[in-house]
């Protein structure tokens, strides 16, 4: 696994996280991360403060702002740096929280800690919000030019036939 996979899968987990409130219905690719690592699947009640905090800071990335919540949850949620080569490559990568941990401590320490590296705009990473009308999501974009706009493609449609509506209107 590249480090820059590492970050991206939980910059994607936060973002999920986010985009829904809870992590009742993680996608196939969240839930096995939580597997991997041994963490319980949280509850909506101990996420629900976390989940504010990395919305926050999501925020302060998207709009280049000073990352202040990013820091708040460097101090709630420290990281403990640990190598771990769970994947079989044969070659260590970094974790921020130890594997079997009780699941808001690991998020907060594992999310903390990635979003801190998307502050110094280290990784092969971006961060967006949907251009869309009314979506508030976020999304990951690792496209080649860093150029997406929607978080997804019915938000890409839903605007393309609404600004070609408009200007079938205007003939």
């Amino acid at each position: 696994m590249q480090y820059v996979d590492y970050l991206g899968n939980v910059t994607r987990f936060a973002v999920e996280l986010v985009n829904t409130g809870h992590a009742d219905e993680l996608t196939a690719d969240s839930a096995e991360m939580l597997s991997q690592h041994g963490i319980a699947r949280p509850g909506r009640e101990e996420l629900a403060p976390l989940v504010g905090l990395i919305q926050e800071a999501l925020q302060q990335l998207v709009d280049q702002a000073p990352p202040k919540a990013v820091e708040r949850l460097l101090d709630l949620h420290p990281p403990q740096l640990r190598l771990s080569d769970h994947d079989g490559a044969g070659v260590p990568h970094i974790h921020f929280a130890p594997d079997n941990s009780p699941a808001a401590p690991w998020i907060g320490r594992t999310v903390a800690a990635t979003l801190a590296h998307l502050a110094t705009r280290d990784p092969g990473l971006t961060l967006g919000r949907c251009a869309a009308d009314g979506c508030p999501r976020f999304f990951v974009d690792q496209s080649r030019n860093r150029t997406r706009r929607f978080c997804g493609n019915s938000c890409a449609s839903r605007t393309t036939v609404a600004a070609y509506r408009a200007r079938a209107a205007g003939r």
